[in-house]
């Protein structure tokens, strides 16, 4: 009698595909785990802690803080769900396919921005997580509980895809049901809802907080593709924006609402407040909000790794990219992370506002040059198999008209940017409203639309079918 393969096999797949194309017959997502795992990507008290930024940093009443958040989260998934429909006809990672805008050497540069983003993300869900499980426990090491959150995320992103959508899918119905409960107990307390009758609206605070909503979402762009490469091709690019666009508004929107009613609360200690307003249940939520945090951050280490395998295959000719080359990269990138966690945990609110504000400015001039690439200029026509070529075949080593594009970009955002650290000279007279990434988006867009036409590069590529001779270079 044959026996039956182990069940641990058929329950969850360890990953053998790191940046190489998912080939057709391996494509086993679904439009269903696709909205699953963007819903469940923002359960977690780092969202919370983002949407009281909106009645405690910027001092907007309840109202308007949820106004700001809903336009700018609307905003800001738009672009990053487009992003996510070029991934089951691509098959790639998402800043792999910046090879094609940016030329193959180029393309590493823009990699490792969203390598240090992704990095940076991780670290600041690890703190927020400790801040969790403190506010519990507030006698536990700080730093001993940043390690062992650390250690959960990387097992995970080691294991891949597989566990981390599974994971995601049953951890967001739990979470989601502690914010909506969380919520309306909230709602009706005096305490919250009338805490700060000064609050109001500022536009300086309503477009800080706009702002910072669309971040939230174009911080995802850079990854959107790495799961929706898993996508059967003919799913279609629809079935891909629609799922992640309903899965990242949803939850960022609801989250960062109870975010807004704590900050009302405690500006200072917003998770703090949730324990100490709403008793066993707060407890319970902050509890659940720390433990799911370290699962769920495994998927910010593991679209890091995508990006420096992609910074690795251009930089080093002699390194093949491999399984294990993916889990020796995913141990390293964690380790760094986690560093850079226990190094910035005591500070970590104000550092958390600089990291989104400089983030969103160096995200723009790359999501408006993608998208115009990839909707307007090919509408979708790419050679992937040329995308792996050290030459970077009709791509190119380097891609001058992306790279000055990229340049433009953002120098045309320092007269209007508005942080901590600088202000343009050009903010003040618009009272401080932050319309830098704006400017940078449009202005990238047309001026790449304008150069592809002065100086246009190959013919269009044609029909033809590239992942299998890309999946085919190497497997192990």
């Amino acid at each position: 009698m044959t026996s039956a393969p182990p069940t641990t096999q058929s329950l969850v797949q360890f990953e053998t595909r790191h940046i190489m194309p998912i080939p057709e017959n391996e494509r086993t997502g679904t439009v269903r785990s696709l909205f699953a795992i963007w819903v469940g990507i923002n359960m977690l008290p780092l969202t919370v802690v983002t949407g009281a930024i909106a009645t405690g940093a910027f001092g907007l009443s309840i109202g308007w803080s949820i106004v700001a958040i809903l336009t700018g989260n609307l905003i800001g998934a738009f672009g990053a769900a487009l992003h996510a429909s070029q991934g089951p006809h691509l098959g790639v990672p998402q800043m792999l396919q910046a090879r094609a805008q940016f030329g193959f050497y180029g393309g590493s540069l823009l990699a490792f921005v969203a390598l240090l983003m992704f990095l940076g993300f991780f670290a600041s869900i690890l703190v927020v997580a400790k801040d969790s499980l403190l506010a519990v426990f507030p006698d536990l090491p700080p730093a001993a509980v940043i390690i062992v959150f650390a250690v959960v995320g990387i097992a995970i992103a080691v294991y891949g895809y597989d566990l981390l959508r599974k994971a995601m899918a049953f951890l967001s119905v739990i979470i989601a049901v502690v914010v909506v409960v969380a919520m309306v107990m909230l709602w009706f307390q005096p305490s919250v809802t009338q805490a700060n009758p000064e609050a109001g609206f500022t536009i300086s605070g309503f477009f800080g907080m706009l702002a910072i909503g669309v971040v939230w979402q174009l911080a995802y762009a850079p990854y959107v593709s790495d799961y929706s490469r898993y996508l059967p091709k003919d799913t279609g690019p629809k079935q891909a924006f629609w799922a992640t666009y309903l899965g990242l508004v949803l939850s960022s929107v609801f989250v960062m609402i109870l975010g807004v009613l704590l900050g009302a609360a405690d500006p200072a200690n917003p998770l703090g407040a949730m324990g100490a307003l709403l008793g066993v249940f707060g407890t319970m939520g902050l509890l659940i909000f720390a433990f799911s945090a370290a699962m769920i951050n495994a998927a910010e280490l593991y679209s890091g790794v995508m990006c420096a395998l992609t910074t690795v295959n251009s930089t080093f000719a002699k390194i093949i990219v491999t399984t294990r080359t993916r889990v020796i990269t995913t141990l390293v990138c964690g380790a760094i992370a986690t560093m850079g966690a226990l190094a910035g945990e005591s500070d970590f609110v104000t550092m958390f506002q600089n990291f989104v504000t400089i983030l969103l400015y160096v995200l723009i001039p790359w999501s408006a040059i993608n998208l115009a690439d990839y909707f307007i200029v090919r509408k979708g026509d790419y050679a992937v198999a040329e995308l792996f070529q050290r030459d970077g075949g009709r791509y190119g080593r380097w891609n001058a008209v992306g790279l000055s594009t990229y340049a433009v970009g953002i120098l045309v955002q320092i007269p209007f940017m508005v942080t901590p650290m600088y202000t343009g000279p050009l903010a003040e007279p618009l009272g401080f409203v932050d319309i830098a990434w704006i400017l940078g988006f449009i202005v990238s867009g047309a001026v790449y639309l304008l150069l592809t036409r002065m100086f246009p590069t190959a013919e269009p590529v044609g029909a033809r079918e590239p992942v299998a001779t890309a999946a085919s270079a190497e497997r192990r």
